[in-house]
């Protein structure tokens, strides 16, 4: 059995707040269907957070889900969504958008961000009805290379959105991270004034499972809850979610935790600078890329996982994802056996 798994943020299944919520939750019946008090305190917790009283919670199960539901209900059939070729949509889901009848229009990017002028670019592209309509632009934040989209950058690209009739959609699975890393400078209450609809992430920040969408403009709210039903999404059980979500917010535990995984990513990627290797990517959340040469990953994998992400010659990036349940001592194992190979 290997020391750790660097593979991901969920691989431990919850915080124990989390867990112990859920425990006391199951003393007692609920409503179904997301409608129980449990999710409505949530909810209510969410609109605190984000500072807008008259958004629109929902609760799904994961990120996934999530996209596919949103996506579904804010398009019309010929109508495409504008991403990264790294965005999780573009390569993690199977195809699921496509799935659903929508066209991804993906542009490159070497930090996995998105660019209005990107944005601007694809929009120009599409000339006629013999094409998709681009409506859509999908971000991740933090993006799925680790890195955070500032308040300038977020702006900016919502500016192109309004500017060409788009929706601009955040998939947040790791957005607290992104919130509490050391280069933000925006709060909830400005990701919610600068997009259309959002989702916070819970699987990948101590819950059990669950995410909470967000939807922001009053236009693509009505009859949301159909769609949600109709692609699978509502959960008869949703109270295990809400009292999830409940526990997260209510003493600011969501962005304690997203605090501890960037705190111990910081700690793990001064270490390998500290012995003198790069990173693919700046270190800004809690996901790290370092690259090592090929021969020391090949150590390394034998009691330790984590996923290779591209080859460079004799060299490797690979990538390092700590969590909420990432102790300092498994950090400072890491880099003594890391630097018994430099």
């Amino acid at each position: 059995m290997k020391k750790y798994s660097f593979k991901n943020d969920y691989s431990s299944l919850a915080h124990y707040e989390v867990l112990s919520a859920l425990s006391e939750a199951v003393k007692t019946q609920h409503e179904g269907y997301s409608e129980d008090i449990h999710s409505q305190n949530a909810a209510a917790l969410i609109k605190c957070r984000v500072n807008q009283s008259n958004v629109d919670v929902h609760f799904v199960s994961g990120g996934t889900i999530a996209n596919l539901i949103v996506f579904s209900a804010i398009l019309r059939p010929h109508e495409a969504v504008i991403a990264c070729d790294s965005g999780h949509i573009s390569t993690h889901e199977a195809g699921a958008i496509e799935g659903t009848g929508h066209k991804i229009c993906t542009v490159s990017s070497v930090d996995g961000k998105l660019t209005a002028a990107q944005i601007e670019s694809v929009v120009l592209a599409h000339t006629d009805e013999h094409m998709v309509k681009p409506k859509a632009v999908f971000i991740s934040q933090s993006t799925e290379l680790g890195t955070v989209y500032t308040k300038s950058e977020l702006c900016d690209i919502y500016a192109s959105c309004r500017a060409n009739d788009l929706y601009l959609y955040i998939d947040g699975a790791r957005i607290a991270a992104a919130i509490n890393s050391r280069v933000c400078d925006m709060t909830y209450s400005d990701i919610a004034e600068s997009v259309d609809v959002f989702y916070l992430g819970g699987t990948k920040n101590g819950a059990l499972l669950g995410e909470a969408i967000v939807i922001c403009n009053d236009d693509l709210k009505k009859e949301f809850r159909h769609i949600i039903k109709q692609r699978g999404g509502m959960l008869a059980k949703g109270a295990t979610i809400g009292v999830q979500f409940e526990a997260l917010f209510k003493n600011n535990l969501y962005d304690d935790l997203a605090k501890h995984s960037n705190a111990m990513a910081y700690r793990l990627a001064e270490g390998i600078k500290e012995l003198g290797y790069e990173f693919l990517v700046e270190v800004e959340s809690n996901q790290i890329f370092p690259i090592f040469p090929s021969k020391v990953v090949e150590k390394l994998m034998q009691n330790y996982d984590f996923h290779e992400w591209v080859k460079l010659s004799d060299k490797t990036a690979i990538r390092l994802v700590t969590s909420f349940d990432t102790h300092k001592s498994v950090i400072d194992e890491f880099l003594d056996e890391l630097s018994c190979y430099s």
